[in-house]
Formats: structure tokens, sequence, C-alpha cells
């Protein structure tokens, strides 16, 4: 497509390009990409996406149906009249032929729309439809901020039906027009299969697109990257991924159902699922490079698999994006008094280095994304003879075993002055806040903080949990399945839930709110920083 043709691309065809580009049809059940008019021309699969964006950058990720060169031009306006900056990258069989890009030196504050093409490898001069995204930088100055969060994707069995509207808390989500999106963990569940059909309480059918990838827990690295693509089948995803960049991180359904490292897969859970391969580390291996190859993230060169990690978005805000998975110890039942390795939880590594960020960060709210609730949910890690799979030990005393590195870490944030932290997460497939009280609490050397849970985006609704006191945590707001309504409620129930957060520039003050996949306001507060 020539520049002038691209040239009179207006703003309200923006969402129509990006998404037409993408297209997809059902054979025998089995949804498949279909490739552009031109089938000599490389064409662009599972539409594109942005992430971790900052003041001056961001991450642009696609992927080609065949070995090709991804072609970025940036420009400030959606015209494309003026060609801000440009870069490219390979797309090859070794990353199944997905490519991103870090692309730095951008105005901040500033809406950068990106147009992305593939060059065919082994014919120079055959060059692919374009398709147009585009994201936000973040702010030099105090100016207001908007961003959600949520967790927990396609699990359950609930895939996409496309009859009950597919994944339609991202379509929600997108009218709330963020600056960004945090997803909190669980992107997929490799170790749940999607069914063509699925039984619901009420005795309806919920039909779901289905692929072959999906038809079983995931095992191979080809299984593992289905699980990707099969979530970039659904339209309001791939409509969301090119409006909003992502600021992602992983948990436990990446891999399997609350793995731990090096854990030998003997359990019951495992067993019925019959996996062949009995190597829990490789399955996370070969799960990491997937997620790697398809979230837009930028990556660490020293330690390239590394997940935890800071974005700097402005004066008012750093988002701290942590690991709960990849460097703790056992799921045990051992209450150990003393620190060690059965008792790790984020790892000494990685708690030196959110203390180290915390202490250097100038900007007002500190925000740490956690992938599992700090509130001490009590989550057992299937029959209660396998152990505690969260924080929590369960005994409502002083800390224990994995309770030690939190209490750790909340009397460093106390006595080192770092102030206006908020942590968000999912994991618990439903909405809360809780206030977190040291006059209430077990431990008592911390700063009163607040934690904010939002989830499913698309999966079973379930709990409420049972919260454990040590640390205090004071149940402010719940929205969660009555006794009546039962567990593993489909989407279709309307208890699927994000959370907003706005930062007002002028005042500073943070505002959260917890919604629903209609975008129904549920419970919301205001808090004032700090500013000493």
């Amino acid at each position: 497509m020539s520049e002038r043709s691209i040239s009179g691309t207006t703003r309200r065809r923006f969402l129509a390009t990006s998404a037409a580009t993408t297209a997809f049809t059902a054979v025998g059940g089995i949804a498949t990409p279909f490739l552009s008019r031109a089938n000599d021309r490389p064409a662009i699969t599972h539409g594109v996406q942005s992430g971790d964006v900052s003041v001056d950058s961001g991450v642009v990720w696609s992927r080609a149906d065949r070995p090709s060169r991804m072609m970025i031009e940036f420009s400030t306006t959606d015209s494309f009249k003026t060609i801000h900056s440009g870069t490219f990258v390979d797309a090859l069989p070794e990353s199944d032929f997905t490519a991103k890009a870090l692309v730095d030196g951008l105005p901040a504050g500033q809406d950068m729309f990106y147009r992305v093409r593939f060059q065919d490898l082994s014919a120079p001069t055959v060059v692919g439809e374009p398709a147009v995204g585009r994201f936000r930088t973040a702010p030099s100055d105090k100016r207001s901020i908007n961003f959600i969060w949520s967790g927990d994707t396609a699990g359950q069995g609930w895939g996409i039906d496309e009859a009950r509207g597919g994944m339609r808390t991202y379509a929600t989500m997108l009218k709330n027009r963020p600056d960004f999106f945090i997803h909190s963990g669980d992107n997929i569940y490799a170790d749940g299969a999607i069914d063509a059909e699925k039984k619901m309480p009420n005795g309806e059918i919920w039909r779901n697109v289905v692929t072959e990838d999906k038809s079983k827990p995931a095992e191979t690295l080809a299984e593992f990257r289905g699980n990707y693509k099969y979530n970039l089948l659904d339209k309001n995803v791939r409509a969301f991924n090119a409006e909003v960049p992502i600021f992602t991180q992983w948990d436990d359904h990446e891999v399997y159902n609350n793995w731990w490292p090096g854990e030998p897969m003997t359990r019951a859970e495992l067993v019925a699922k019959k996996y062949v391969e009995k190597n829990g580390l490789l399955l996370a291996a070969r799960s990491g490079r997937a997620f790697h190859e398809y979230m837009p993230m930028r990556e660490t060169q020293l330690e390239p698999g590394r997940v935890y990690r800071k974005i700097s978005y402005g004066p008012l805000l750093d988002v701290f994006m942590l690991d709960m998975r990849s460097y703790r110890g056992p799921n045990a039942e051992g209450k150990d008094a003393a620190y060690g390795p059965n008792s790790y939880f984020l790892g000494p590594q990685q708690i030196a280095w959110l203390k180290r960020e915390l202490l250097n960060s100038r900007a007002t709210w500190k925000v740490i994304a956690a992938d599992m609730p700090i509130s001490l949910l009590v989550v057992y890690d299937g029959a209660r003879n396998w152990g505690v799979e969260a924080v929590a030990q369960g005994d409502d005393g002083a800390p224990l075993g994995r309770e030690l590195e939190i209490a750790d870490l909340l009397s460093f944030i106390k006595h080192a002055g770092v102030r206006n932290t908020v942590w968000l997460t999912a994991d618990v497939h439903y909405t809360a806040a809780h206030y977190y009280d040291p006059n209430k609490a077990a431990f008592q050397d911390f700063e009163p903080f607040w934690e904010f849970i939002s989830g499913p985006i698309h999966a079973g609704t379930f709990g409420p949990n049972q919260l454990d006191k040590t640390f205090g945590p004071q149940l402010v707001y719940i929205k969660a399945p009555s006794k009546e309504q039962g567990q593993n409620l489909p989407p279709s129930e309307g208890m699927q839930f994000f959370g907003q957060v706005g930062i007002d520039g002028a005042t500073e003050q943070m505002t959260v709110t917890l919604k629903d996949v209609d975008d129904r306001s549920l419970w919301s507060t205001t808090l004032d920083p700090k500013l000493a």
C-alpha cells in the first residue's frame, strides 16, 4: 500500500483498520487465520500490540505467517503524514514468527501511532498489508494518569463464545480509554483445555471457538504458544491490544496450577490431567519462552527470562512489576520460624531489587503490581496436606515461613520512609479492597496501606477466600459469588471485574474504582498522597 493511500486513514477508521488487518475464520470447528487477499504477501496473523511504555519509549509486537522483516514506522498523527522514526526486526521460525522491538527517543506525553508491515525475507520486494496501533508515552510533567488492571484470561474452560460477544471485558476496558493496562498474571490457562461445549449452571450450553493446541494441557512449546494464539483470536482482545499498551506479569497458569520451581509432578490434580512430560522445570522453560515471545515486554539483556521490573511512568507514578512464581520455595506446610530457601516467595535477589528501587523512586505513587494477593488470603495447594500456595500460614499469629519475607519488606518500607505504596493484584477471581491496619495486626512494624484486587477478565468467578490476620487486613469491600450462586460462574453471569486508577495531575490524589464487565462502578475510594 502506498504512502499516499495510508495518509487518508482517519481517527474514526482507526479501529476498523487495525481490526480488519487480522481476520479469522472457523473451518471444521478449528479456528485458523487466513492470509491477506494477496496470498503472495506476508500476512499479520494476530494483530499488533504494545507494552512497557515509558516517558520516551515503548515496545511494539506483531506476528507474521512466514519468515519476514517487521518494519515499524511511528508518527504523532494517524495520517502518518510525517514519520517520526522507524525500525525493523526479523520474525523467524525460531520465535514462531513473532517479533517485537523497543523503540526509544519518542516525545513524552504524546499519542504515538505506529504502523507495522512485514517484508518477505525470501522476496524483499514483497511487502504485506499494514496494521496500525497506538499508545501514549508517559508524561514528563505532573499530568493526570488513567490506567486499569485485572488478570485471569480464558480460564476454567470458558473460552471464546462468539454468540455471547467473546471476551467482553476487554471491550469494556477499552471504553475507559486507559493510558495502559496491568495484566496481573494468568494471561493464559496452559493447564486447562478449551472444549467445544461447556454446560452452564442454568443448563444452557457455552459454545467455544476451539483449536488443536487448546484441546489439552500444554506440554510442548507449540502448545504453549498456541495458548497465546487462542486469546488473540478474540476480536475484543485484538482491538484492545491495538489501542492500549500492556504491562504484563505471569503467575501459575502460564505453566500449570500452583506450580513452584522443581516441583515433582505427583499431585493428584496433575496426574489426573495425564501429563506425558513429567519434568515441571522443562514445562516452565517452554512456557517462559512462549510468554516472552508473545508478550510486548522489555527484555533484560543480562537476564533475558526475567519478569520483575520497574516501569517509570512520569513524576506521579512508578510501577513495580513483581514475579511471585519463579523464585519461590516449595508450597509446603512448614511454618519456619527462620527465613530460608523453603520460605522464599519473591526470593532474596528480587527483594533486594525491590527495596533498592522503592528507595530510589522519586515518583509520588509507587504501585506494586503483584501476581498474587499479599492480603494473606489462605489458599491451599489442592488437598490441605499439600501445603499453602500463597503467603499466609493460616494461624493469624506472628510471621512464619513466607510471611517473614513480606514482614521484612513492609518493615523496610516504613523505616526507609518510602511513602504512598499501593498494591494491585488479581488471582482469586473476585474483586475486593483490603486496608492493612497495624493496630489490628499480629505483626505491627509497618505503615497502613491498601491492597486492591480485581479479576477475572474472562474466566470462572470464585471466592471469597479466608483472610489471615497476621498483617491486619480489613475487608472494606468485596464482590464474590454467594453460597447460593456457587463457584466457577461463567462470564455470562456478569461477575467479571477490573480496576481503574486515576491520578490527578493537580492534586496528586489517587482514585481507585472497582468495576464490572458492564462498566458499573461497584466501589471507589480517593487516597491523599503524603508529600513529605
